[in-house]
């Protein structure tokens, strides 16, 4: 019976696992152990550099998130479009809104009109003003509204809430812009307050 031990039994080896430092370091081509190698010498074979540490990239907002990252940080489609459907529908509004407001005369006739009032304002030169002002009120407010909404978006945070917040505010602002003539002329406010009670 042959011992397993002896060289001529040993299997022959597939995957390079008998083979000496120096010699794998040649196969796997470094240059300073093959040229070692050719001239007769025994190359000291240091170990390989350790690779340097891998970083992970900044999150950036206007791609996908990473896997891990917080689901707060990702943009949402559907916040996305039903954010710029409500700034659409406020500039539409905004931009036919702005000469009503603009000719107060004609406003108010309309409005008045809306109530059964028959009514005209004793002084329609003054009232202009107010009109103009709230003209301003909705252009300036539409345009802060969006520039919140746009940053938001840029930060990949729910945007929808900034043009529902914003459009009542400025509305709200504008209509009492719009009521304070009619509610300063005592005639039209009694005739006003008359034909929204009956």
């Amino acid at each position: 019976m042959t011992d397993p031990a002896t060289p001529a039994e040993r299997p022959r080896p597939a995957y390079g696992e008998y083979a000496t430092p120096e010699e794998q370091a040649a196969r796997i081509r470094r240059p300073e152990v093959t040229t070692a190698l050719e001239n007769g010498q025994s190359p000291a074979v240091a170990p390989a550099a350790p690779r340097p540490p891998v970083t992970p990239a900044a999150p950036t907002t206007s791609g996908p998130a990473a896997p891990g990252a917080p689901a707060a940080r990702r943009p949402r489609f559907f916040d996305r479009i039903f954010t710029f459907a409500l700034l659409g529908y406020g500039l539409f509004s905004v931009l036919g809104a702005i000469p009503a407001a603009a000719d107060y005369s004609q406003f108010a006739s309309t409005f008045l009109g809306v109530f059964g009032v028959d009514e005209a304002l004793s002084d329609p030169a003054g009232a202009r003003g107010w009109g103009l002002a709230a003209a301003l009120v909705l252009g300036i407010g539409w345009l802060g509204t969006f520039a919140l909404t746009w940053i938001n978006l840029r930060a990949a945070r729910i945007s929808f809430w900034i043009p529902l917040v914003g459009g009542f505010v400025v509305n709200m602002i504008s209509a009492v812009l719009l009521i304070a003539p009619l509610a300063a002329d005592p005639v039209v406010w009694t005739a006003l307050q008359n034909g929204l009670m009956g």
